[in-house]
C-alpha cells in the first residue's frame, strides 16, 4: 500500500522515545464481554503505514494487562494480516485462553475500523528455577562506540526515506554496514546490529519487554536481502513481514546497548526466513526471534 507524501515529511519527530512510550500506553475500554478490549494510537509514519514492531509491542502490552501478577511473557507467535494505517487508532481484543498453575495463554487481535490487521498468541510464566545454558555471543564484533552513527550512513538518501530511519526511537549501528543505499562487502546471509533507545526508559520491566518486541522487527529482514546484494533502495523491491515469533529468555534494558545477531537459513518461492538472537553488551542472551517475509525483486 502506498500513501501520498505530506509537506512536512522531512521534519523530524520531536521526541521519538516519548512517541514509543505513548503507543505502549494503551487505554482500557472497560467493555469486556468474552474478551478484554484496549485501544491505542500509532506513531506517525512518513508513508502512512504502521511499523509492524509497534503492533507487536502493543499486542504484548494488551495481553499482559490481563495476566496474574508475577507472570511474564516468554513467547509469542503472530501473523501480520493486513497493512495498518498510522493515521488511525487501533483496538486490541484479548481472549483469556488459559490460566494454569504456572502458565497463562492469551490471544490478542489488533483491529482498525473493525478489520483485523494482526493476530497473536502469547504465553506467560511465573519465574521458576530450572536448567540454564545459552548460545554464547559471537566474538570479534566491534563495540558500538567504534562504529559510525546512523545519520552518518544516510548521506544521499531522500529526505522522506531518511526520516523513516531518524524518527525511530532506536539508535542502530550495523556490522559490517547498513544496506540502505548499497550492500558493501560479501553477500552473506548474516549481519549484526547494535541497538539502543535514544533516551532513557522507565525502570518498569514490562516496558522493556514490550520495547524489546518493538525493536525485534527492526532490521531482521536484512540478512535475507544482504545474501543477494539487495539494498533497501533497489527500484521495485517489495518486502512485507508475514509472521513473527519471539522468545524472551533473560532480562534486558532497551536503553542499554543490545546486539542483534541475524542470519537467514533459507529463501525460496518469494519468501525468506530470518532468525535472530539478542544479547546484552556483556553477553547475556535476552531473546530469540524468527520471522518470515514476502520478498519480491523485479527481474
Amino acid at each position: 500500500m502506498t500513501h501520498a507524501a505530506h509537506a512536512d515529511e522531512d521534519r523530524p519527530t520531536a521526541d521519538p522515545v516519548a512517541s514509543l512510550l505513548a503507543v505502549l500506553d494503551l487505554s482500557d475500554s472497560r467493555a469486556r464481554t468474552s474478551e478484554d478490549i484496549f485501544t491505542g494510537v500509532s506513531q506517525p509514519m512518513p508513508l502512512g503505514r504502521i511499523y509492524g514492531g509497534q503492533v507487536l509491542a502493543q499486542s504484548i502490552v494488551a495481553a499482559e494487562r490481563t495476566i496474574p501478577e508475577g507472570r511474564n511473557v516468554h513467547s509469542m507467535h503472530g501473523y501480520f494480516l493486513r497493512p495498518g494505517d498510522s493515521s488511525k487508532g487501533l483496538t486490541f481484543s484479548v481472549d483469556r485462553i488459559h490460566d494454569g498453575r504456572s502458565f497463562s495463554t492469551r490471544r490478542t487481535q489488533a483491529f482498525q475500523e473493525g478489520v483485523p490487521i494482526f493476530s497473536m498468541i502469547a504465553s506467560f510464566q511465573d519465574e521458576d528455577p530450572g536448567l540454564e545454558h545459552q548460545e554464547p555471543m559471537p566474538d570479534g564484533i566491534p563495540h558500538p562506540d567504534d562504529l559510525p552513527d546512523l545519520e552518518d550512513r544516510l548521506t544521499g538518501l531522500h529526505p522522506v526515506s531518511k526520516r523513516l530511519f531518524l524518527d525511530r526511537p532506536v539508535d542502530l549501528r550495523h556490522v559490517p554496514s547498513p544496506i540502505y543505499l548499497e550492500v558493501e562487502g560479501a553477500h552473506e546471509p548474516r549481519q549484526a546490529v547494535w541497538m539502543r533507545a535514544r533516551g532513557p526508559l522507565p525502570d518498569d520491566p514490562a516496558v522493556h519487554r514490550a520495547a524489546l518486541a518493538y525493536i525485534s522487527d527492526l532490521t531482521i529482514q536484512e540478512s535475507i536481502l544482504r545474501a543477494h546484494g539487495i539494498a533497501w533502495t533497489r527500484p521495485g523491491l517489495r518486502v512485507a513481514s508475514l509472521d513473527h515469533a519471539m522468545w524472551w529468555h533473560r532480562p534486558g534494558r532497551i536503553d542499554d546497548w543490545l546486539l542483534y545477531v541475524q542470519t537467514s537459513p533459507s529463501a525460496r518461492g518469494g519468501r525468506g526466513l530470518a532468525t535472530g538472537r539478542i544479547y546484552t553488551a556483556d553477553g547475556s542472551l535476552v531473546a530469540s526471534v524468527a520471522q518470515e517475509i514476502m520478498v519480491r525483486v523485479p527481474d
